[in-house]
């Protein structure tokens, strides 16, 4: 079974479709790339998997569950991560406080030192979250997402965490269910969706207009696809 399956979903605001009859699948162990510019409904898409939208219509299965489904919620967010675009932390916690009061949320969190050592932040594990750089910031995101040793992670707009192949990879390690962790991200960035992903979903107008995997596309065959202003295109 997929670890998401999106099928016809909708979603409107005040009468403006944000999503329109959007349908994907994400396999287990897969980094997964929604592409496309802002208000493409890539931020949407992503709330509505994790829960924390109500969609208007259509099906959608994340790790076995409907995020919608208020009865299954807890057991939905105990297998799933999110790293979001700003952190969102009390600065006077230190690091490691911050990482051990997040892996207290999960039944089978990786280690806080394992962690700490994945995101380059032993050295700051007693530091106060104040005093972090922007960078490091963005790398105790990550940290915080991936702390509850996760089936499945949501990165939104990745660039804003520093993400790197290296730090994509982190959900390739096994999850609380022995599997690759799977990885869902959101971009706006060409080069980034290619660097980062194993396939690349890209989205324009609510609507998915393209999917394939990264290196498939040429720059010709970016050149080609759908028009998609915003996206930067990629480096080769």
């Amino acid at each position: 079974m997929p670890a998401v399956t999106v099928d016809h979903l909708a979603k409107s605001y005040q009468g403006t479709e944000a999503v329109r009859d959007v349908a994907f699948e994400v396999n287990e162990g897969e980094v997964f790339a929604l592409l496309g510019p802002n208000g493409a409904g890539k931020t949407t898409i992503i709330e509505i998997l994790e829960g924390f939208r109500k969609r208007d219509h259509g099906h959608v299965v994340v790790l076995g569950y409907d995020p919608a489904d208020a009865s299954t919620s807890r057991q939905l967010r105990e297998r799933m991560g999110v790293v979001l675009q700003e952190l969102a932390v009390e600065p006077f916690l230190s690091v490691r406080q911050a990482l051990t009061r997040n892996a207290g949320y999960y039944p089978n969190p990786r280690s806080v030192d394992e962690v700490l050592g994945l995101v380059g932040l032993a050295e700051k594990a007693d530091d106060r979250v104040k005093s972090l750089s922007g960078g490091q910031q963005r790398r105790l995101d990550l940290g915080l997402g991936i702390v509850g040793n996760p089936s499945l992670l949501f990165l939104d707009e990745p660039t804003t965490v520093s993400i790197r192949r290296r730090d994509a990879e982190l959900g390739k390690c096994p999850g609380a269910d022995g599997r690759g962790t799977t990885v869902v991200l959101t971009t706006h960035y060409m080069d980034e969706a290619e660097a980062l992903a194993d396939r690349v979903a890209v989205i324009n107008t609510g609507r998915i207009v393209a999917e394939a995997l990264p290196n498939h596309w040429g720059a010709a065959t970016w050149a080609s696809r759908p028009s998609v202003s915003g996206c930067r295109q990629p480096l080769h």
